[in-house]
């Protein structure tokens, strides 16, 4: 998911230019489209907006994990998944400010930064939108199938998943290997990170990649939510009590925040896997402007990632109750930690003691 878009020879090695009647008539797919970085206005914006995302996200997604890890109640599964999720959308936004920098000033940080950032990102968006379909399973199981959720049996489960979680993550995240950073434009020496497919048909690899990505990174876990959701809906409109409708409006916020950020960007890199199939006519300004789009929605389905602890956390009345007593609890923590310090220093200067 570089931000900036490299179209491989694959787009101009078919459909020759040709001479009719003596009427050379050129085909605009063998034209060398010139892609040059955003313009400067454009691209201090998309950097505000990754920079923001950035200060959103971490204090959010420490707050959430904060409060779940030194709960002193056995964890649900939705509040392991939960955890798990703050974790990945954390690293997802610790990487924004290198993607920020190289909007504005390309890519600086050399190959191997180039390799590794892509990576972390990768594995921790496969990661994090997996972990949503987890925690719908589980919200699925519980208010359906009123299924027991504290058992020792189910929260050793619910760790083996995780474990599970991660490695498919990183798994679907190897092709992010393949990114290098290189020279866009030699009349400007800009660099860029992006996918360099030098091994084989790069157009192949290209549609394997981005097969995974639509499949396990959007239409599987949108599939298993649409689902679980649908049926936890169902059977909240048969029940009565303020909290459960409370529960199906969050779980209705959830649905719709996450197709708001994700469906624009699938779409944008659906319609570019038709054009780089050729299923579909294409020119040189249509490239630029799937490129552009490319750049925008992308920073649209970043912001997921900051409005998660809100959605999954903040909202929920469970979470709001726990950080409450949490922050009470230090409160009186570091009152008695203080009083403790007030009566040694007026023990040791011969006063009373309270």
């Amino acid at each position: 998911m570089s931000y900036t878009y490299v179209f491989d020879e694959d787009y101009f090695d078919q459909n020759e230019s040709y001479v009719v009647d003596g009427v050379f008539t050129p085909n605009p797919k063998t034209f060398v489209c010139e892609l040059k970085p955003l313009e400067p206005t454009a691209a201090v914006t998309m950097c505000v907006i990754l920079t923001a995302i950035f200060l959103l996200a971490i204090p959010g997604n420490l707050l959430v994990g904060w409060v779940i890890g030194t709960s002193r109640k056995p964890l649900t599964p939705s509040d392991v998944y939960l955890f798990h999720l703050t974790v990945a959308d954390g690293l997802m936004a610790l990487v924004l400010p290198f993607y920020a920098v190289s909007v504005v000033r390309g890519w600086l940080f050399g190959d191997f930064m180039c390799k590794l950032i892509s990576l972390i990102f990768e594995a921790n968006f496969y990661t994090s939108i997996i972990f949503l379909a987890c925690i719908s399973i589980d919200r699925y199981l519980v208010i359906v199938r009123a299924s027991e959720t504290l058992g020792s049996r189910q929260r050793m489960c619910s760790r083996l998943l995780c474990a599970a979680v991660w490695a498919l993550g990183w798994a679907l995240a190897l092709p992010a290997l393949f990114n290098d950073a290189f020279v866009l434009d030699k009349d400007t020496n800009r660099m860029i990170c992006s996918e360099q497919f030098d091994i084989g048909s790069a157009i192949l690899w290209r549609l394997t990649a981005r097969g995974f990505l639509h499949v396990f990174g959007f239409l599987v876990p949108l599939t298993v939510m649409l689902s679980c959701y649908s049926v936890t809906i169902w059977r909240l409109l048969h029940t009565r009590g303020f909290q459960k409708h409370r529960a199906m409006r969050v779980i209705t916020a959830v649905v719709i925040a996450f197709l708001l950020c994700w469906t624009p960007y699938h779409i944008t890199m659906v319609v570019d896997l038709l054009m780089r199939a050729d299923l579909i006519q294409y020119g040189c300004a249509m490239r630029i402007s799937v490129d552009i789009a490319s750049t925008v929605t992308k920073g649209l389905a970043l912001f997921h990632s900051c409005i998660n602890p809100f959605l999954y956390a903040f909202v929920g009345e469970k979470f709001r109750k726990k950080m409450s007593l949490l922050l009470q609890r230090k409160r009186q923590e570091r009152l008695s930690g203080s009083k403790f310090s007030r009566s040694s220093s007026q023990t040791s200067d011969g006063g009373a003691v309270f």
